[in-house]
């Protein structure tokens, strides 16, 4: 990795965990000059997050992980045990969505050496280990940075934008003056990663028990995780202490046979910032909101921050849209993060009764609701889930005849150029680019060409699939991962435009083309002219069709 500070770059990005190392990649994508600085030398190895959705996965994907770059393990469902009425709930987590497992657990350590080992992929992308931001100004057109380097040496950058992916304790936030409005559990736990534990379970439980609630998981490596929640009067050092550890872990395994690896005391948190950016900076990641485990949603909601602001951030460097796009950022996430906190919250109420009278009256209520089919499906299928739709934002509000929610997500398929050629996921296809997508129809052959020219000019392609069975138009197919057709989501006919970030911006008959289109500039206002060239995918693409 180049470690030589640049005098100035598109992005500053501050942090290099999982969320930075993400981003990192997302800005390369997109071509954006950036310096990524972290203070730490090498990857943070005491126990983190161990959870991703097929949300997270996807995302992942878009950041350059290839299927198998990590080790995961499909968890097929989540137990709640509870010692007065047993398993008295189960979640669903089997199945695939998108072409990536719904839930799996994973080695973060791992997890952050394979991002970092994408980054140098990318030209555009310096980085700089052990170099720390110590102060920073932003006026109108841009920040000035103040940053002390591993050799004990300063140095100065000057970058269009700064994101702050520094954790829950930002430099980067605090500075900004950016509120962190929440509350932190009176409640301390002890994490345990242990590995060659015999007999490992294939799933993951909460044991909801009173006297000590504990989440038990399995993970890569043969790795198992035990989380147990400290009683009044209990201390960080009584906890950490071997002796303790193993009474702990006495009722699963005999601790002289397995090898702890990893052992700490969290006390977990909810908080949010007030806003998501101030200026010319935005956070991401726990340096923005800051959720609990219950529902292993803090790393998937940092991914999809940098998911959301990579692709804007783009836009406006290149000269495809106003800086005005960016105020969507706040307004697209925040809603989303507070939703998933309280819905953690409310998991949290579940896994961590405080007597056994409260236990017992939340813990029978729910082994009650199982027996109501529609409530048991609102647990069993995870539908409490906060789903990963905008309620406001960077698409044209309203909804039509097709399966497609506009400000929810484009389905991800399998694609090839010809029958019995490889399959390929479309995400990776379509690459880092905005669509103009025709569901067996071509929607550029409609459009003007004055419209065309200013599609393009805003960072514009158009694609068009076939669905099964239609006469061959041109040269790529697709076929669902999941087992409906992807094409399905809309009528033959119909036209989407997607989002670099696969978020659906608007949609309609083929008909009604032009107004989607021109539609959908304005949502992109901007002096696009100096961004001719800029992007050298601005051509239309080439006409898909489903195998």
């Amino acid at each position: 990795m180049n470690t030589i500070i640049p005098d100035t770059v598109d992005v500053l990005l501050v942090g290099m965990g999982p969320v930075g190392a993400a981003a990192a990649n997302l800005l390369g994508h997109y071509g954006l000059s950036t310096l990524v600085i972290d203070k730490a030398q090498d990857v943070f190895m005491a126990p983190r997050a161990i959870v991703l959705d097929n949300e997270a996965l996807r995302i992942l994907q878009m950041a350059g992980l290839e299927e198998g770059a990590f080790d995961t393990i499909a968890v097929p469902v989540v137990r709640m045990h509870s010692p007065m009425f047993g398993n008295y709930a189960n979640i669903n987590t089997a199945g695939a969505i998108d072409g990536h497992p719904r839930l799996v657990t994973f080695y973060q350590p791992q997890l952050e050496r394979a991002l970092r080992s994408r980054v140098v992929d990318h030209p555009s992308v310096r980085v700089a280990l052990g170099a720390e931001l110590l102060d920073f100004k932003q006026d109108a057109s841009g920040v000035l940075a103040t940053l002390g380097l591993a050799d004990g040496g300063t140095a100065s950058v000057r970058a269009g934008f700064m994101v702050g992916a520094d954790g829950a304790n930002s430099f980067v936030r605090r500075h900004a003056g950016l509120g962190f409005e929440g509350k932190t559990f009176t409640q301390d736990w002890l994490v345990v990663d242990a590995t060659d534990v015999p007999n490992p379970i294939d799933h993951v439980e909460f044991i909801c028990d009173p006297k000590r609630p504990t989440p038990h998981m399995l993970a890569p490596g043969n790795r198992q995780r035990w989380e147990f929640m400290l009683q009044p009067g209990e201390t960080r050092a009584q906890m950490e202490d071997p002796e303790k550890i193993r009474e702990l872990l006495a009722p699963w395994c005999r601790p002289e046979d397995i090898v702890i690896e990893r052992t700490a005391v969290y006390r977990f948190h909810a908080r949010i910032v007030d806003r998501f950016s101030k200026g010319r900076v935005f956070l991401v990641g726990d340096a923005a909101h800051i959720t609990p485990p219950f529902v292993g949603q803090g790393l998937v909601a940092g991914l999809r921050d940098v998911a959301n602001l990579a692709w804007k951030l783009a836009w406006v460097v290149h000269g495809r849209a106003d800086k005005a796009i960016l105020e969507s950022y706040d307004t697209e996430r925040r809603p989303h993060a507070k939703s998933v906190i309280k819905t953690a919250l409310l998991m949290g109420q579940r896994v961590m009764p405080r007597n056994r009278l409260t236990a017992t009256c939340v813990h029978g209520l729910l082994y009650l609701a199982q027996r109501i089919p529609g409530v048991r499906s609102l647990f069993a299928d995870l539908k409490i889930k906060t789903p990963d739709r905008f309620r406001d934002g960077l698409f044209s509000h309203g909804r039509t005849r097709s399966r497609l929610v506009r400000g929810g997500m484009l389905p991800q398929g399998l694609v090839r150029s010809e029958v019995g050629a490889p399959l390929l996921p479309s995400d990776e296809v379509l690459g880092p680019r905005l669509i103009l997508l025709g569901f067996g129809c071509d929607p550029a052959a409609t459009l003007s060409r004055e419209l065309l020219a200013a599609w393009t000019l805003a960072g514009g392609c158009t694609v068009q699939v076939r669905h099964r069975g239609q006469p061959r138009q041109g040269d790529i197919s697709w076929e669902d991962m999941t087992g409906s057709l992807v094409p399905g989501a809309a009528p033959p006919g119909w036209v989407a435009v997607v989002r670099p970030d696969r978020s659906v911006m608007h949609d309609g008959p083929l008909g009604e083309v032009e107004l989607i289109v021109s539609e959908s500039l304005a949502l992109l206002p901007g002096d696009r002219e100096r961004s001719a060239g800029t992007y050298p995918e601005n051509t239309p693409a080439p006409a898909w069709q489903s195998a």
